[in-house]
């Protein structure tokens, strides 16, 4: 009877060891597991740092040529701004000319009917309209008394601004010329044109070498050709004043070139 409990009592602890073995077991498989993921990891860390070395080696070659290549640009970028610069200070220039040339031009023509004398800036150049009442009879192309005292007003302007170039246009109505001395309105504008040059260089000492005698007819209007006082307004003198642009045409050339 006492063999028995010893017997049971055996049995339990090699129960009992078992279990433990077993369970020493699962863990022994689980830490292997976790041995072989880390593992696992621990190469792709390696790979992954082989490759970030390798792209910092590219990159270091890169920066070098980007650097070189980046230098240039700016260098590029700091002479096309210059140029940019310079092209802004003629224009500058170009632009305290014009509001010059206004200025005295309305100063000196203040006393002169602004119906009959117009002063503006169209295009980057000055235009000084004189209507055709001022300066000519009607259908005629020799100049009136009465136009001495505005030419001689726009000389004295020309005269003081030596580095500006003139183009005079004659310009009429679309009203045919009825005369036989005049062939059309191309003929009449264009030698009105050429009477008031005439007189800039003839009477008020304006070089010639600045002046441009030019007829447009009636293709420039001013008002509507349909009405009196649209066909009033296109009869008229235009001196048109331009600014010297070499300079400013050269640097434009040049940026063009250089873009």
């Amino acid at each position: 009877m006492k063999a028995l409990p010893l017997l049971l009592l055996v049995l339990t602890l090699v129960g009992c060891n078992k279990a433990k073995v077993t369970e020493l077991e699962t863990k022994l498989n689980s830490a292997e597991r976790e041995n072989a993921l880390i593992r696992s990891q621990l190469e792709n860390v390696q790979r992954t740092n082989g490759d970030l070395l390798n792209r910092m080696e590219d990159l270091s070659v890169i920066s070098k040529e980007g650097a070189t290549s980046i230098r240039e640009s700016i260098k590029g970028f700091s002479s096309q701004t210059e140029r940019v610069n310079e092209l802004n200070r003629s224009i500058q220039r170009k632009d305290s000319l014009n509001l010059a040339l206004v200025r005295n031009l309305k100063r000196s023509l203040d006393n002169i009917n602004d119906e009959d004398v117009q002063v503006d800036v169209r295009g980057g150049k000055v235009f000084v309209s004189i209507s055709d009442r001022l300066l000519f009879a009607s259908g005629a192309s020799t100049l009136n008394p009465a136009s001495s005292e505005v030419l001689d007003k726009v000389s004295q302007v020309l005269n003081d601004h030596r580095n500006i170039d003139v183009i005079v246009e004659g310009h009429t109505d679309n009203v045919p010329v009825n005369s036989r001395s005049v062939k059309d309105n191309w003929e009449l504008s264009t030698m009105r044109a050429a009477s008031v040059v005439r007189q800039l260089v003839n009477e008020f000492g304006v070089d010639g070498f600045r002046l441009t005698a030019a007829g447009r007819a009636d293709n420039d209007p001013r008002g509507d050709n349909n009405t009196p006082e649209g066909r009033a307004m296109n009869r008229r003198t235009e001196i048109v004043i331009t600014p010297a642009l070499d300079e400013f045409f050269n640097l434009a050339q040049d940026s063009a070139q250089a873009g």
